[in-house]
């Protein structure tokens, strides 16, 4: 544990120093303060990138802690004195668990709002960009039932040129298009200057008007999720969009389900990781230290790069978000077992 926190103290002060390196002339062009450059950014930079290399930093300590052991003989000497291989892993297991811990409360409840700070933060400082209007939105409000936006802006909850088309199955049967739609409360919106055209068949009803009230099942908020969005929601909250996503049938959940589900897999990661390390490293071998920290960051590195490309598989369709996202811990657990076999041996 005492090698995992140093490892993350010194990493972590090394990233900090390489960004405020990187963006000190954004700081002074634009005058942030200093007392929200620490609480707002680096305060919240650190739990963010802390915790997503934190399969990194527990592989490495791992490594580094257990090769030292078994440099020193002392793994020999425990296993002689008749302590099992496996009860070996048990003080390892504590740690691990201690840190899936840590990892979930950070993941799920501390760096969601950590990370909305930090956005607010670069968006006034450093990137200048508002996110107060949308643009181009569409989505599946109900089944069957798309909703296009091209523009909404969010202070006057108004949106410009907009439509919503039902489908039965294949078939359009109603689209209404409006110069201007509106939100007035609990799903009730007021369509402006809007055209509709009811479709049966060969046939076609066209209807015009200047203002309609119809009942929308979304909320101005939701026209603003994305990806991004939902890595800011805590579980509690996360769990309530994906719910409301599903009831209304909405084509576009599986980015929040993968979002869910690596809440989970992400810190079961210290388990996988330990178990990786100590079986990687737990033999004396020529080469020492080395050799064993080569491996790990090998290995290390191959697990952030297989979990960051298998998530896309479930944006793109071809895995669901479980399995895009639990991939990368089944794969490199099966690695685990297969060196756990061979070294209690």
């Amino acid at each position: 544990m005492g090698t995992f926190f140093f490892s993350i103290v010194l990493i972590m002060s090394i990233a900090v120093i390489f960004d405020l390196t990187e963006k000190l002339d954004n700081f002074f062009e634009n005058q942030a303060p200093i007392r929200e450059i620490i609480l707002d950014y680096y305060l919240n930079f650190v739990p963010y990138f802390m915790n997503m290399f934190s399969p990194l930093f527990i592989f490495i300590s791992v490594i580094f802690f257990t090769s030292k052991l078994a440099g020193n003989s002392e793994i020999i000497a425990i296993l002689a004195s008749g302590v099992s291989y496996h009860r070996l892993m048990v003080p390892y297991a504590v740690s691990a668990t201690i840190l899936f811990i840590l990892s979930f409360v950070l993941t799920g409840y501390i760096i969601p709002p950590a990370s909305q700070k930090m956005l607010e933060f670069q968006d006034k400082y450093i990137q200048k960009f508002s996110r107060e209007n949308a643009r181009n939105i569409q989505m599946e409000v109900s089944p069957g039932t798309i909703l296009y936006i091209e523009t909404f802006q969010k202070r006057t909850n108004t949106g410009y040129r907009a439509s919503l088309e039902n489908f039965d199955g294949k078939k359009l049967t109603m689209r209404i298009t409006a110069d201007r739609i509106s939100y007035d409360s609990a799903y009730n919106w007021t369509l402006s200057k809007y055209v509709r055209r009811d479709f049966d068949g060969m046939y076609e009803t066209l209807s015009r008007g200047n203002e309609l009230d119809t009942i929308i099942p979304i909320v101005p908020e939701e026209l603003f999720y994305t990806a991004e969005n939902a890595q800011m929601m805590t579980n509690p909250e996360l769990k309530r969009l994906i719910a409301r996503q599903r009831e209304r049938g909405s084509g576009n959940v599986q980015a929040f389900e993968t979002e869910w589900w690596k809440r989970w897999a992400s810190p079961i990661g210290a388990f996988i990781m330990t178990f990786l390390g100590v079986t990687l490293s737990s033999k004396k071998v020529r080469g020492g230290m080395g050799k064993n920290l080569g491996a790990g960051l090998t290995l290390s590195a191959l697990y952030i790069l297989f979990s960051t490309v298998s998530t896309t598989f479930s944006v793109s369709g071809v895995m669901s978000p479980f399995m895009s996202v639990w991939l990368p811990n089944f794969l490199f657990l099966a690695i685990g077992v297969l060196l756990y076999i061979r070294v209690s041996k």
